[in-house]
């Protein structure tokens, strides 16, 4: 369970990763941490990459259509430029960010701002995911959470890719992706 630093009256940024396969409730913890971030009134900005227009083209949404209002963002850079006064930076699907995103959250944080970002720390062959092993390696607080096999019932790291697309980015849901654990998402079928 992730536990909120407190600071005695100096404003500190820090940067929290959630991560971790589809279907394992990235998102669904993303949208956990911000709301309970609106409760307490402080000012939180969130976004999202433009590309991702699955569910909704401004919503964070979740598989289970939890859902969030942010700002969709062709490039890291602009969530730099459109942050304003705020306390919490919230970033969902963060491996689909160029590889200024590293680096934006670095300088959030240093700004004293709380950065949470979600993302897939691995694509659907099991490797590293754009720039989220950078992401990891920066964080203060890491979350991985896992899915449930779709094959066996064992815990799921890999989003294994039903279809032969074989581009890294192929956006899909159910239709595309199931979860599986490392031995199951060796099988071909």
């Amino acid at each position: 369970m992730f536990i909120e630093p407190s600071f005695k009256g100096e404003k500190r940024g820090w940067i929290e990763v959630i991560c971790g396969s589809m279907f394992s409730g990235k998102t669904e913890e993303l949208i956990r941490r911000l709301k309970r971030v609106k409760i307490a009134n402080l000012k939180v900005e969130i976004f999202k990459p433009a590309i991702d227009t699955r569910y909704d083209d401004t919503k964070i949404v979740s598989h289970d259509t939890n859902a969030i209002h942010s700002t969709p963002v062709s490039s890291a850079n602009d969530i730099l430029a459109l942050v304003n006064d705020v306390d919490v930076v919230g970033i969902d699907e963060a491996q689909f960010f160029d590889n200024e995103i590293t680096a934006i959250c670095e300088t959030l944080a240093l700004r004293g701002i709380r950065v949470i970002v979600a993302g897939l720390d691995m694509d659907y062959k099991g490797n590293p995911f754009g720039q989220m092993p950078n992401l990891l390696s920066i964080a203060d607080y890491i979350t991985k959470l896992h899915a449930i096999c779709m094959k066996c019932g064992n815990i799921a790291n890999i989003s294994y890719r039903k279809t032969a697309d074989a581009g890294q980015v192929v956006l899909g849901e159910k239709d595309i992706y199931e979860p599986r654990c490392r031995q199951c998402a060796q099988q071909n079928d």
